[in-house]
């Protein structure tokens, strides 16, 4: 596909929000916030919205943050450098407390509007606002296209769902593409009345319902008035700020029939990585029309002894003698030891190798070098980074484990999540 881009540099501004807590992707957010969370093994979350914005034409980026943000702060000020001659820039607005707002970020209305004193000398007309968790890959010239071409003050981009899932979203209806009504999270007794016109195509497959993807592009002037002054006190766009414009403002939905995920929870993410690894993936990370750009790594090649692979992404910097490794992603300067079997398994990696003394020195001390060790299985399980997992380690998750929350591990829905820097001793069992 070919990727329009926006004709003047200063029609459209972005707005990246950092996400709350996280609590449900827990553990891997008790140090990081959600969209500095790594995924496919060398990008983080951030990484998805900022490069379909620079995918799409559009160079002048905010991210908002709040909580755990060190990491994702140092991840954008090391990775997104554009040249002295752009006007392209990534800026991080965080949370602030001022003489006239004391408070922290209250939900994502709040959080923008606080950010409308840093915005507001940036010329533009239109503002594009984002989430900073979710997978996908949009062409936002496209929806601009559409938003002037319909006349709307705001556009929503919607993706069209099943029946099943429907009750998880914000359900919208609409009517020669304007948006005429909208429930929360509705029950299956009054679906019928949300059906939408989604094309034939996706009601051949049962998706008749547009769930908003929380992807909004407002008309500037009106933006700033509504968080200002007409809705000062709503706190959130798809709560309050959405249902309430509905009726009072010309609202469109600009429909999207790609892939699109909200990594919502740790299934969620499991689920979304591992299936990176099919042979054709929903989500294409080779389009070269759509790259994804992250931090720029002077990594050697990964190194791999008479190991049998089958679906298996290999970030740079690794090096692996395991035995066999099925539908895994492993991350940058991963080391996987002889004889071990990893199956349907993230590993994300660690920040830096060791050096020969620091491995001399942990072996005296009776810790295992970063990475997994030999004779170990392992499947169902995400390894957050810089963990060390001895030798002969059995972790075998599934639904038969119950959720629990170790102090080295958790469980969520049968996959195991070994803690950041977590330290597995020889012979573990879970």
């Amino acid at each position: 596909m070919a990727i329009r881009t926006i004709t003047h540099a200063t029609e459209i501004l972005s707005v990246i929000l950092g996400g709350g807590a996280g609590s449900r992707l827990y553990p891997l957010t008790a140090t990081r916030s959600k969209p500095a969370v790594p995924i496919a093994g060398k990008y983080r979350l951030v990484d998805i919205p900022i490069s379909n914005c620079l995918n799409s034409g559009i160079g002048r980026m905010f991210v908002l943050t709040q909580f755990n943000s060190a990491s994702l702060n140092r991840h954008i000020k090391n990775t997104y450098h554009f040249s002295a001659f752009s006007r392209a820039f990534v800026d991080i607005l965080a949370a602030e407390q001022t003489p006239d707002n004391p408070t922290w970020f209250q939900g994502t209305a709040d959080a923008v509007r606080q950010g409308l004193r840093h915005i507001e000398p940036f010329e533009s007309q239109y503002v594009l606002i984002l989430s900073g968790d979710q997978l996908y890959q949009m062409d936002f010239a496209a929806m601009l296209d559409q938003h002037k071409q319909s006349g709307a003050a705001i556009t929503i981009a919607t993706i069209p769902v099943t029946e099943r899932e429907a009750p998880e979203f914000g359900i919208l209806k609409s009517e020669a593409g304007m948006i005429t009504s909208f429930i929360e999270k509705p029950s299956s007794a009054v679906l019928p009345e949300w059906v939408s016109d989604t094309g034939e195509e996706m009601k051949k497959n049962g998706r008749v319902y547009l769930a908003s993807m929380g992807i909004y592009i407002f008309n500037r002037n009106l933006l700033f008035d509504l968080l200002r002054n007409e809705f000062k006190e709503a706190t959130d766009f798809g709560k309050e700020i959405m249902p309430q414009s509905i009726g009072r403002y010309k609202v469109a939905s600009y429909q999207y029939a790609g892939y699109w995920t909200d990594i919502g929870n740790i299934r969620s993410f499991f689920e979304a990585n591992i299936e990176l690894t099919e042979e054709i993936p929903a989500f294409d990370m080779f389009d070269s029309h759509r790259t994804i750009y992250t931090r720029s790594r002077m990594l050697p090649p990964a190194k791999i002894s008479g190991t049998t692979m089958e679906k298996v992404l290999v970030a740079e910097g690794s090096i692996i003698s395991a035995s066999r490794m099925e539908r895994c992603v492993i991350g940058i300067r991963s080391r996987v030891g002889l004889g071990t079997t990893v199956v349907d398994t993230y590993m994300m990696g660690s920040d830096n190798y060791e050096t020969l003394d620091e491995l001399r020195e942990n072996k005296q001390k009776g810790i295992p070098p970063v990475g997994v060790g030999e004779r170990c299985y392992i499947r169902n399980s995400i390894l957050d980074k810089n963990v060390r997992i001895g030798n002969d380690v059995r972790i075998n998750g599934g639904n038969h484990l119950e959720n629990k929350d170790h102090p080295l591990y958790c469980v969520k829905d049968g996959i195991v999540v070994i803690k950041k820097g977590a330290i597995i001793p020889d012979s573990f069992t879970i």
